[in-house]
């Protein structure tokens, strides 16, 4: 009997120790990757000096602002891992290599998130900007150690007034005397706060996701070489060669004449903004002449498609998920306390309807990003390749921890997967209210069809303008007013 008893504990050590080796590496991964992106944006010279005091201040700002990210990654990861596994276990239940991944190790990543992605919001970046806007105390030692002391008071006192306001809310909203113990800060406090937390970025996903799926059209539109009806990209591309060549000789004659004083003066600054558009609209004329007739004419438009067959899907598992609510009271996100991984599939299409179900995910965790930094309060936040400062990668890294941590809860309540959230994420208050998360289920289906049907109707309007020319009509013609008869007859008149 003993011997069993130390057996069983020597399992339990040996899978403790496993976890712990699996989570450090994956957090690792993740850091060197957050580390690269952060390094690919930040402006270079706020870590020129090694020996300056502010120098050091910014590195250890952006070791904690690379922490956080990768704690964002690791949030955004969190579900699609987890229905991964589950998979993975159903395919392979009896592997000898597959042993490692049980629903221990899922579990404690789930709580390893929530715990620094909550002490990241909360502490680690409010500190890292009170860090790099501190100058010490007057009348104090100059130094590092000053600045930390002038931080850590002011996030003590930040964080006296958030408790304080948490405690006045609960209690007009629960209508009764306040809590006084601190057993009851930590049992109801804390868990208030992070529910108002995870509340704030369910809001702003709602907000954010619907103008995203609209705005991917788009930026994807962008990036691809997109095929043009009716139009001679080879006459199109000579015109912008030729305005190009005139421009630039315009700027050179006036450059010899003005002594260089043309690039001053507002006409000058005009001429210089116009030779710069035409050279860009050269650069991508060529970039689409020398694209395959695959890529020219195929590519886009399945790409297209396949934004168009994701969204329509998440749209209609949202309104299927309004009905499964009406009548099925396990549709209702909730928390579980022991995964069951490799018992049985989270889509009732098998592993198919799972991958889906994990495309689903991250694509609308992109689209969110995509409408967050899309949206005009976010437009002093748009990080910009080796020139964003260190307050606008804070500001940056709090959106993202907001969004991303909220994802898991924000998935499960639209009833994009069946998987119940584990651990602190399934015990927000809210998550049991049927009308919060009816409305909110109704709401993101509403906008996201209206933003939809909104962007694709001007695609269309604006497709069909540029390929039969009418862009080039006066301003004061309104082309909504076009009649059909002359969209046809100016079409023909390109073709003959």
């Amino acid at each position: 009997m003993e011997g069993d008893d130390v057996t069983l504990r020597e399992q339990l050590f040996h899978d403790r120790v496993r976890e712990t080796i699996i989570s450090v590496l994956l957090f690792a991964c993740l850091y060197m990757v957050s580390y690269l992106v952060i390094k690919h944006y930040r402006k270079n010279a706020e870590f020129a000096a090694d020996e300056d005091e502010d120098a050091t201040v910014n590195k250890i700002a952006l070791w904690l602002c690379t922490f956080s990210l990768s704690i964002s990654v690791g949030a955004v990861l969190l579900l699609p891992l987890s229905i991964l596994s589950n998979e993975v276990l159903l395919s392979f239940p009896h592997s000898y290599y597959m042993q490692w991944l049980n629903g221990s190790l899922i579990h404690g990543l789930w709580n390893l998130v929530f715990l620094f992605s909550n002490l990241s919001l909360v502490f680690l970046l409010p500190f890292a900007y009170f860090f790099t806007e501190s100058e010490g105390f007057a009348g104090s030692k100059k130094g590092v150690m000053s600045r930390v002391y002038e931080s850590v008071v002011v996030l003590l006192l930040l964080t006296v007034l958030v408790v304080g306001m948490v405690w006045v809310a609960s209690a007009l909203l629960n209508n009764s005397t306040a809590r006084e113990s601190l057993y009851d800060l930590w049992e109801y406090y804390l868990p208030y706060l992070y529910s108002c937390i995870s509340l704030t970025g369910v809001l702003l996903l709602l907000l954010c996701t619907p103008f995203g799926l609209s705005r991917m059209f788009s930026v994807t539109g962008k990036l691809l070489v997109k095929p043009r009806l009716l139009e001679d990209v080879e006459d199109t591309m000579s015109c912008a060669m030729f305005e190009e060549a005139a421009l630039s000789q315009k700027i050179r004659r006036e450059s010899w004449s003005w002594d260089t004083l043309c690039w001053m003066n507002q006409s000058g600054e005009a001429l210089r903004r116009r030779y710069f558009a035409i050279k860009a609209r050269r650069i991508a004329l060529e970039m689409r002449r020398r694209a395959s007739p695959w890529q020219r004419n195929l590519g886009y438009p399945l790409a297209m498609l396949l934004l168009l067959a994701l969204t329509v899907v998440c749209v209609f598992i949202v309104c299927f998920h309004v009905l499964e609510l009406l009548f099925d009271e396990t549709a209702m996100p909730r928390g579980m306390e022991d995964p069951l991984l490799g018992a049985a599939s989270f889509s009732a299409f098998g592993s198919l309807g799972a991958a889906v179900q994990v495309i689903l995910i991250l694509y609308l965790m992109v689209s969110s990003v995509v409408g967050f930094y899309s949206s005009p309060l976010s437009s002093g936040l748009l990080p910009r390749t080796q020139d964003t400062t260190l307050t606008q990668i804070i500001g940056n890294c709090v959106c993202l921890l907001v969004l991303s941590s909220a994802l898991p809860v924000f998935s499960r309540t639209l009833g994009i997967t069946r998987f119940d959230l584990l651990g602190d994420f399934g015990r927000y208050n809210w998550l049991g209210n049927f009308h919060i998360v009816f409305m909110y289920n109704v709401l993101f289906a509403g906008l996201t069809s209206a933003c939809l049907i909104n962007t694709l109707t001007w695609a269309v309007q604006r497709e069909l303008i540029k390929a039969f020319g009418l862009h080039k009509l006066p301003l004061t013609v309104s082309r909504s007013a076009i009649p059909l008869k002359l969209l046809l007859a100016n079409g023909l008149s390109k073709i003959q």
